[in-house]
């Protein structure tokens, strides 16, 4: 198995330890004035979300997951799995709406995005950073309701709901962002 050094650590680095699939959040290398230097990490479980500190010792081995991220097309959602398929060999494969997360609000058909391998298996995928939303449903603004920063909350077209401006009317295109799952901008017409 391929190993990583503590001195080719860097953020974002995906390892494993114990048996499961981390990334590196953040990390220091200390060098005490007395004894021997030593790393210390933030990692993410990729399977659970846990964030962990760990200490070890300078030029202690981790291992180097079998990840792979491959570019796929999402499909469809049957209620329980949302189907992808791969763009250059056209095999389809679910991934179960629980892996999934809230990610699943911002798939719409024909969606391009990057799924994340462990060991064979589906464990992250990776929306576009913005997409391209339809109001379903979105409760008219009330005149005169004008303080500054007024939000009212509405539906777009996957279900997901998102807190707007009262300007935002039914049928109008809003650009979310995925990182943080709020409204940024509506799309003119």
């Amino acid at each position: 198995m391929a190993e990583y050094d503590t001195s080719d650590f860097k953020t974002g680095l995906k390892i494993e330890m114990d048996g499961e699939p981390y990334t590196i959040v953040d990390f220091q290398h200390v060098k005490p004035g007395k004894g021997n230097q030593f790393t210390r990490t933030k990692i993410r479980n990729l399977l659970t979300g846990r964030v962990l500190e760990r200490t070890l010792k300078s030029g202690e081995k981790v291992g180097k997951p079998d990840m792979e991220s491959q570019e796929v097309q999402y499909l469809y959602d049957d209620g329980e799995n949302c189907y992808f398929m791969n763009t250059s060999t056209y095999d389809q494969f679910p991934i179960a709406d629980n892996v999934l997360g809230d990610v699943k609000y911002f798939l719409k058909e024909e969606t391009k995005v990057n799924v994340l391998f462990y060991n064979g298996r589906p464990i992250n995928v990776e929306p576009p950073i913005f997409v391209y939303l339809t109001v379903t449903e979105a409760e008219p603004g009330i005149k005169g309701d004008t303080a500054s920063g007024a939000t009212k909350p509405v539906v777009l077209e996957t279900g997901y709901r998102v807190n707007v401006p009262l300007f935002i009317n039914q049928g109008d295109v809003l650009k979310i962002d995925t990182r943080t799952g709020d409204y940024t901008d509506r799309v003119k017409k």
